[in-house]
């Protein structure tokens, strides 16, 4: 008797141990953020569990709710409803489906119930891109990448981006572009680099798309891409005709998002000795500088631009703004724009930018190659990126 009452407390114990484990599994969303907290503590391989968990429970959970509605949608009552969402749903709820209705009812929490036109089919189809966790396969390069593992990383990446669509978070795709270019970078791909960065800046920028918006002085208006070439061949014909500080009187472009795009680009570019250099590093340019002055504006609302050197003797007061100067390698851009305007044959103009430079020590070595060609205007060696 003894015995038979020790087995029975064996597999009592076993039983309680499983279902508490089932009861404290957390939902894939929370697993996300565990693995989260481990990769910022360093455990990689903590994270990568917890992240593949995410990745794994969430698809498990949409393929249930997915079985869930086709079994309802299959029998004969709802076949000869046809494909009316409203009364599909209807007919779950009277009918006690509870599965299915819960189903319905997560679905429309996730995309909204209006974009499926009444039709049950649609909906059925909607679980689809549900399934996929983008923000996981992100989360899972991540520590490929940190590691070192840059092709899994890059694939990782690559397979995020194509899921982008499943995010909440409406830059996502773009960040992830950003992450792929960066790879590609370190792994001397240039060529596929530059492709990505061009995507980002034909996919966001309103001078070469009509999706965005320019301010030329304070007003600010759409673009075709009639007026989008019109008006950046304003922009090269004013900084080239009146200088910089004019330029920067008459523009302002807080497009953000494609900063990086533009500047690395040049960056390339002045590598490569190509004559496009100029307008990315001109937009870089505009766009680090537009959100300078915003920011001194925000703090310093009767600040008026007058010159770059009146307008960096203000940032360098507010540490967020040295920061961004740093974040943005604002020196390191004015230098290669002046350079390519000298390639271009814009002396005036890329002398007044060494002249900036190198009134500017905190450049460190922007300011003393800016020295060095004003004593010795030459052309920067053409060479690969490293």
């Amino acid at each position: 008797m003894r015995k038979i009452r020790h087995i029975f407390l064996i597999i009592l114990f076993f039983l309680t141990a499983s279902l508490f484990a089932q009861a404290v599994s957390p939902p894939w969303w929370l697993s996300l953020e565990y693995g989260k907290q481990k990769f910022r503590d360093g455990e990689y391989g903590s994270a990568l569990m917890l992240f593949e968990d995410a990745r794994r429970d969430r698809r498990a959970m949409y393929e249930q709710m997915e079985r869930d509605l086709i079994s309802l949608l299959s029998l004969g009552d709802v076949r000869r409803i046809g494909d009316s969402l409203e009364r599909v749903e209807r007919y779950s709820r009277d009918r006690h489906y509870t599965a299915a209705t819960a189903a319905l009812q997560e679905l429309y929490y996730r995309v909204p119930k209006s974009s499926f036109n009444n039709s049950a089919a649609a909906a059925l189809a909607a679980f689809d891109k549900l399934k996929n966790y983008p923000e996981a396969e992100y989360w899972i390069g991540e520590v490929y990448r940190i590691e070192g593992e840059l092709p899994l990383a890059l694939s990782q990446y690559r397979r995020a981006y194509s899921m982008s669509d499943a995010s909440d978070d409406p830059g996502f795709g773009i960040a992830l572009q950003y992450k792929i270019a960066s790879i590609l970078r370190i792994r001397q791909e240039y060529t596929e680099m530059e492709r990505v960065y061009l995507s980002i800046i034909n996919e966001l920028d309103s001078l070469w798309s009509n999706s965005n918006r320019i301010e030329n002085g304070a007003a600010s208006v759409p673009q075709t891409q009639a007026s989008a070439n019109f008006a950046r061949s304003a922009m090269t014909r004013t900084l080239k005709d009146h200088g910089v500080n004019r330029f920067l009187e008459l523009y302002r472009y807080n497009n953000t998002a494609v900063e990086q795009a533009h500047r690395l680009l040049g960056f390339y570019h002045a590598a490569l000795g190509r004559r496009t250099t100029e307008h990315h590093l001109m937009f870089a340019f505009l766009i680090q500088n537009t959100i300078i002055i915003e920011e001194v504006r925000r703090r310093q609302f009767d600040f008026t631009f007058t010159n770059l050197s009146a307008l960096i003797e203000e940032a360098n007061k507010n540490q967020l703004l040295v920061s961004y100067i740093d974040e943005v390698e604002y020196y390191k851009t004015i230098y290669y724009f002046s350079v390519s305007l000298f390639r271009e044959g814009q002396t005036v103009v890329a002398r007044n930018l060494w002249d900036f430079l190198a009134s500017q020590p905190q450049a460190g070595e922007w300011h003393s190659r800016a020295v060095m060609q004003i004593r010795n205007p030459r052309l920067e060696p053409v060479v690969q990126m490293p």
